[in-house]
């Protein structure tokens, strides 16, 4: 049956192989019996430019896919948190389409909206201003205008005051807002959601306006499992690899 694959928060390094090595085995295995494959942000642990595009894992990680579309599998790419500098360069690389966030298609004959789901954590203030700074066209540019390896330090530093951060935070906190979702549901006029990012995998329903919507959180792959969504006209169920 005609079907398309979601994933999301894989954050793939050097450093996490296990997690590399599960990708290229979904990659080869199961990616291309799907008609598309949606990679709904966090690809990668981190992202410092196209620049980095000659890193070995990186290589890798886009040979894979470049094969996966050899086969008649369709790629989309959306910008996570970790991975938000992904640029044209990278996209061509790896023969895959970058998807503005958020992302309202027809699948199926259901509308369905995609998004990373960080946007949606409201109620973490210091994210959303963290957020708002580092996605402008200003800091963008003074960004990559740096050297590749200290751009590379300042993400290394980023991310270790990110995890301090979160050690102090509720994890409620860090989950998504339910009227942040619901605003979000009603602006796009009541599709299903598919969304990452908050390492939650579940399935919500939600009554916006007497209407109901079906929420689809993705999980991570941080432990070594992969955590799938495969949907087709008869509805989405998860996979795990």
């Amino acid at each position: 049956m005609p079907h398309s694959l979601f994933i999301s928060d894989l954050h793939l390094s050097a450093e996490n192989l296990r997690s590399v090595e599960l990708f290229l085995r979904f990659a080869s295995d199961i990616a291309p019996k799907a008609d598309a494959l949606y990679i709904l942000g966090d690809l990668f642990e981190s992202w410092a430019g196209d620049d980095d595009l000659s890193d070995q894992c990186h290589q890798t990680i886009c040979s894979a896919l470049c094969a996966l579309d050899a086969r008649g599998t369709a790629i989309f790419i959306m910008h996570g948190n970790r991975d938000f500098l992904m640029d044209e360069q990278l996209a061509t690389a790896c023969h895959a389409k970058l998807l503005p966030d958020p992302t309202l298609l027809d699948l199926y004959g259901t509308p369905t909206l995609l998004t990373h789901g960080d946007a949606l954590c409201t109620d973490d203030a210091a994210y959303q201003q963290f957020r708002n700074t580092v996605r402008s066209a200003n800091w963008r540019a003074q960004f990559l205008a740096q050297p590749l390896a200290q751009r590379k330090v300042q993400i290394e530093q980023l991310r270790a005051q990110s995890e301090a951060h979160k050690r102090s935070k509720q994890m409620s906190v860090m989950d998504v807002n339910i009227d942040a979702v619901n605003e979000l549901l009603r602006q796009h006029h009541y599709p299903r959601l598919i969304h990452g990012h908050t390492h939650r995998p579940a399935k919500h329903l939600h009554q916006v306006d007497g209407h109901n919507c079906e929420r689809r959180v993705l999980g991570d792959w941080d432990s070594g499992k992969a955590v799938i969504l495969r949907c087709d006209v008869d509805g989405c169920a998860d996979l795990f690899l």
